[in-house]
């Protein structure tokens, strides 16, 4: 069974994201290790890249500040594996597929799975390409996180048979950011997908405040938020690991209320 399961094990999950190198990687391990100590139950680590065609101006400008920090795949191979000496909740990288690619597939997912990677979310991969990936996953044992949003209509039921480890519900057309509100139907999807699997959903995209992180995990299975967390880092910068965790607690409670 996927470790990935474990994140859903303690009530509606709450799922926070960090840019790595944002603004330096000492200051992201801190932050990891607050996001841990304060509630969540998975965490998506952000591998920069040149261009993040599914992140809105606030991750971008992370991806920016990251990579202008000198941060490389191999470092934040080396931040994961100081990481788990101990965190021990499950983590995800969230990058792109042509950051795997020109590191090398194979070389990539293995050190993944080296390293205590649980799972790869690639939001450029289209399901019909996910093979690409797939097959090498499968044999290192790191799960290929499956995305569904609005537009995957009636593809919703095909992804949902083939998911592993859980599967990132996409709130809103367009690109990452905060939303002041969130108007599609996806109480809908989420029944499509339990038609289908027993694999959890989460919701993410647009999240930022309790409210919506309770409404979203009442709908699904859990909460995802990255770009309310990267403008708490933008406004503290070093000093942001404290003030991530205090979010990341209030957003924890907000999802278990629900």
């Amino acid at each position: 069974m996927s470790k990935i399961s474990q994140a859903f094990e303690n009530g509606k999950a709450f799922i926070p994201f960090v840019t790595c190198g944002d603004p330096d990687l000492d200051t992201t391990a801190a932050i990891v290790r607050e996001m841990s100590a304060n509630g969540a139950d998975l965490i998506e680590l952000g591998i920069p890249f040149s261009d993040p065609t599914a992140e809105g101006p606030v991750i971008q400008g992370a991806n920016l500040k990251a990579l202008q920090a000198g941060t490389t795949t191999d470092k934040i191979f080396d931040l994961v594996k100081d990481l788990r000496k101990d965190v021990t909740i499950p983590m995800v990288f969230m990058t792109y597929a042509n950051v795997v690619f020109s590191y090398d597939a194979e070389r990539f997912i293995s050190t993944c799975a080296e390293i205590g990677i649980d799972g790869l979310i690639l939001p450029d991969l289209p399901f019909e390409e996910k093979e690409e990936f797939q097959p090498l996953c499968d044999k290192y044992g790191v799960d290929l996180i499956s995305l569904i949003a609005p537009t995957s209509e009636n593809r919703i039921a095909m992804i949902a048979k083939e998911a592993t480890g859980f599967i990132y519900v996409v709130s809103s057309l367009g690109v990452t950011g905060t939303r002041s509100e969130i108007k599609t139907d996806l109480a809908s999807i989420v029944q499509v997908i339990r038609e289908n699997t027993d694999v959890p959903c989460a919701i993410g995209f647009g999240i930022s405040t309790p409210e919506q992180a309770a409404k979203m995990a009442g709908i699904s299975d859990g909460a995802i938020v990255g770009s309310a967390i990267i403008k708490i880092i933008d406004k503290y910068g070093q000093d942001a690991p404290k003030h991530v965790g205090e979010y990341v607690r209030s957003m924890k409670s907000a999802c278990v209320s629900c």
